[in-house]
């Protein structure tokens, strides 16, 4: 499978070695990363390509992040079926995942391969 090929998943988060940690996982398993750091270099990297699924994690309340990472499929001009995953602490129990929006979920996975799994259904669903 080409570079181009494969899947392209956008990673937002604010705090550094998170987001190179999961950049590295997620390339490892075969993903295209973009890794961003905040609600509009997001909106300007989406714009540019669009994504096969969000992943966002940003400080803040979970409505506030909910929020942002609605804002950023919006800004970016996205389909509402490129599936967007949502970090949420404070909401969603260790291991569970919630549907909030129509392709927006949010989950707190106890590991990261509940995530890797989590990425790779709603990428093969063909979302």
């Amino acid at each position: 499978m080409t570079k181009e090929a494969r899947p392209l998943v956008l990673v937002v988060e604010d705090v550094e070695e998170t987001r190179d940690c999961l950049e590295g996982l997620l390339e490892i398993d075969g993903y295209r990363v973009e890794p961003v750091r905040n609600e509009r270099d997001a909106i300007f990297a989406a714009s540019r390509e669009a994504p096969s699924l969000i992943l966002v994690s940003l400080a803040g309340s979970a409505a506030e992040v909910i929020a942002a990472a609605i804002r950023i499929r919006t800004g970016a001009n996205l389909t509402s079926e490129i599936p967007v995953v949502v970090f949420c602490i404070d909401t969603v129990d260790e291991g569970d995942e919630i549907e909030i929006a129509k392709n927006v979920f949010a989950t707190r996975p106890d590991n990261f391969n509940q995530l890797r799994a989590l990425l790779r259904r709603l990428l093969s669903a063909g979302c």
